[in-house]
């Protein structure tokens, strides 16, 4: 059965890191994604609760161009901002390939912030974030489904959504 956002707002921790471990990289995606802040402490009690908030105030997802780059999706207004660089290097985590997103080079905001995801099922990844080289939190992202009208759309339609 496949993972869902939800299954990985209810890992906790240590079943993040597991799979993180245990997934390949897959493709660098293109366009815009869906996402979901994941706290590493707290439980399912702390993590869907706050992943709701993140997402109405602050973080939305990201857009990945062709290029190698990518903004963040911020606020409830879709506003682009925070740029990184895109490519595929080691992870800090165990040293295996992923998909990176480096902040340090081109963003005067995000100086210290180094994201790292791996495709955990088909058009979703499961991305790990570092800040000044400690592991602070976690994040999802979702391909959105054909047709759909935006982040909450698929749980109208009886999918299965992180809220």
């Amino acid at each position: 059965m496949a993972l869902t956002e939800t299954d990985l707002l209810t890992m906790g921790d240590r079943g993040l890191v597991a799979l993180f471990r245990a997934s390949p990289p897959g493709d660098i995606p293109h366009g815009p994604l869906e996402g979901t802040g994941i706290v590493r402490w707290g439980g399912k009690c702390v993590a869907k609760p706050l992943a709701r908030l993140v997402r109405l105030a602050v973080w939305r997802g990201k857009v990945f161009d062709h290029e190698g780059y990518l903004s963040n999706r911020m606020t409830a207004f879709d506003v682009l901002a925070i740029v990184a660089q895109v490519y595929t290097g080691p992870s800090l985590l165990d040293d295996q390939e992923c998909i990176v997103i480096d902040y340090s080079r081109i963003s005067l905001v995000a100086r210290g912030v180094r994201d790292e995801m791996r495709e955990v099922g088909p058009g979703l990844y499961l991305g790990v974030v570092w800040l000044l080289g400690v592991r602070v939190g976690w994040f999802a992202l979702r391909v959105p489904e054909t047709g759909s009208k935006g982040f909450g759309a698929e749980q109208a339609a009886g999918g299965q959504s992180a809220f």
